[in-house]
């Protein structure tokens, strides 16, 4: 934020030439009027206007009331290998190319990723236009930790695949954030809670900024079973608690699970390094607990 007493800095003044560039521009997540004026502007004045979905963007600009003047092509994860290269001559050219998704900003689990890393690439300019985010607006409203925080997106749809996934996130300790289809929400609550355990504190964050929002918050065990019990629609983000701090491990308890390994055969030396390295402490000093309590 600038300070009112410091003179601004003509550097740091908003530039309108967005001419040979990507642009990834946010759209609403819900409702129309979180569009931005820049979003508006430049939906009417871009060269290319790139749309995950046609139809969706004929929606959008009506509901706005903008005459896009560009060319529109649609860009999804299906032909994003084929079109990039003519968005990127479109760009080279000192065209502007706009590129807007179903809702929310392109690249965050949404077409876009390929676009821009091809555009550094080629050291094309990539800007963005601000604006609506469910990954944001889930965390703000979860009423959990926002310090600290990471956005999953999708968890896989294969079970054996979504267990090791959520194995490997069990002790995260920041916040995270995922999405999920809403015929596949109770499903993935209840792995949910096998994996991070029932009382795991949770949110689920339906249709965001429309007139049906709703925000259910409770334990993964809780809200596993209330989307079990019936059919839930609609736009779905979940906010789901980190890991607790694991209290610090006992002498005593390492060097009997040393002692566990060394009777399993494996080698004093290479016991103590296992355990010392789980609970991050000190080889020598865990070596001389164990050889202390023989």
């Amino acid at each position: 934020m600038q300070h009112p007493e410091t003179p601004a800095d003509p550097a740091d003044e908003p530039s309108d030439h967005v001419g040979g560039a990507v642009v990834l521009a946010a759209t609403p997540i819900g409702n129309l009027g979180d569009a931005s004026r820049r979003l508006v502007e430049l939906l009417g004045e871009a060269d290319v206007i790139a749309a995950e979905d046609t139809r969706r963007l004929q929606r959008l600009v009506h509901g706005l009331g903008v005459q896009p003047r560009g060319r529109v092509v649609s860009y999804h994860e299906h032909n994003e290998a084929a079109k990039t290269p003519e968005l990127l001559d479109a760009v080279a050219a000192g065209g502007t190319v706009l590129l807007v998704t179903d809702a929310g900003m392109p690249a965050v689990s949404d077409p876009g990723y390929r676009l821009v890393e091809a555009a550094v690439a080629q050291g094309l300019a990539v800007t963005a236009v601000p604006g609506p985010s469910a990954v944001l607006t889930a965390l703000a409203l979860s009423g959990l930790p926002t310090d600290r925080f990471c956005f999953e997106g999708f968890l896989p749809r294969k079970q054996g695949e979504r267990a090791t996934r959520l194995g490997e996130l069990r002790t995260e300790r920041r916040t995270m954030v995922f999405f999920e289809a809403p015929h596949r929400l109770a499903v993935m609550l209840r792995a949910l809670a096998d994996a991070f355990g029932a009382e795991r504190r949770v949110a689920v964050c339906r249709e965001l900024t429309k007139t049906y929002e709703e925000v259910r918050r409770g334990s993964a065990d809780e809200l596993a079973g209330w989307a079990e019990a019936g059919e839930v629609r609609g736009e779905i983000a979940i906010v789901v608690e980190g890991a607790a701090e694991a209290p610090p491990a006992r002498t005593e308890d390492l060097v009997e699970q040393v002692q566990t390994l060394v009777a399993a055969g494996t080698r004093l030396k290479d016991a103590v390094a296992v355990v010392a390295e789980d609970a991050g402490a000190s080889k020598r000093e865990l070596y001389a607990a164990v050889v202390a309590a023989r």
